[in-house]
Parts: C-alpha cells; sequence; structure tokens
C-alpha cells in the first residue's frame, strides 16, 4: 500500500521515477537485443556475440534501477509480515525504523559495490567474449542503491512526519 508520505522537497521521487524508466529502457533494449540474437542464431547462424553478457550486465544494472522507486512506493517486505490492524501511529514508526534499515542497507551495498568496481577497474578484469571492462557495468549498480538509500531516508522522514503529528 502506497501513501505519499514524502516531504515538500520533490527531487527525490524525480530522480527515482527517472531512474526506473532508465531501467525500464535498459529491459526493453536487452529484449530487443535477444530476440535479434535469436533470430539471428537461427537464420543466419549470425547471433550477436557476447549477446549472453550483455543481457546479464544489462539486468543486473536495470533491475538495480528500480530499488529506489520500488523503495518510494513501500514495495518491499519490510513491515509486510505485522498484522495490518495495529494502530496507524504505531505502523508509523515501525515503518519508520524499516525504512531508516533500507537506507542503512542501500548506502552499504552502494559503497561495497563501488569498492569493489574500484578493484575490478585496478585489476583489469573484463569479460569473456566482449572484453567489456567489468567495473564499467559493477559501477553503473552504485546509482540504484545509493539512490535506494537516500530514498529509505526520504521514506523515514515522512513517516516520522506522521509518528510526531499523533
Amino acid at each position: 500500500m502506497h501513501t505519499d508520505l514524502s516531504p515538500s522537497f520533490d527531487a527525490i521521487p524525480q530522480a527515482a521515477r527517472a531512474l526506473a524508466l532508465l531501467g525500464a529502457l535498459g529491459f526493453l533494449a536487452l529484449a530487443v537485443l535477444s530476440v535479434v540474437s535469436v533470430v539471428g542464431r537461427k537464420l543466419a547462424a549470425a547471433p550477436i556475440p557476447g549477446d549472453i553478457e550483455l543481457v546479464q550486465m544489462g539486468a543486473a544494472v536495470a533491475a538495480s534501477w528500480f530499488f529506489p522507486y520500488c523503495t518510494l512506493r513501500g514495495a518491499d517486505l519490510k513491515i509486510d509480515i505485522v498484522p495490518r490492524r495495529w494502530r496507524a501511529g504505531c505502523m508509523h514508526w515501525l515503518d519508520t525504523v524499516a525504512s531508516l534499515g533500507i537506507a542503512a542497507f542501500g548506502a552499504l551495498v552502494g559503497w561495497r559495490v563501488a569498492v569493489g568496481a574500484w578493484g575490478l577497474y585496478e585489476a583489469g578484469e573484463t569479460s569473456m567474449v566482449l572484453g567489456c571492462p567489468l567495473w564499467i557495468p559493477q559501477m553503473l549498480l552504485v546509482p540504484g542503491f545509493v539512490l535506494m538509500g537516500v530514498c529509505g531516508l526520504h521514506r523515514a522522514a515522512g513517516h516520522w512526519q506522521q509518528v510526531c503529528k499523533r
């Protein structure tokens, strides 16, 4: 269930929507790539070289770009295990804590993925078929996780406002 609890600052939801839209376009491009590769393989024995690598890397990036939008929409499992019959104030308090947990998770994973990408850059690791530097798709994961953390803080602030009103 989504309730717009966002404070008046609108840049965070706009950034989350924009990143999700880019993720959707990425998945669309990957679907086209897959179809073209399969058709090329069957009709002309000419698949797109490295199509599997591109789909793997692209899907990871595109999926991570949905995390901030899903966080803002409350589309996660954080409190859904708790009975919704509880008082609204209690639920907002629990949602505040859970949103802070999501914020911490996003920040931690974003940080560690960035550190891992730096390690891949220093090692010069590349994909097997295309020779694509692996640090690039890994670094593209970072904005999704970091913005997910920011969106978690944004939701926590909105829920905390509701707690303070009661």
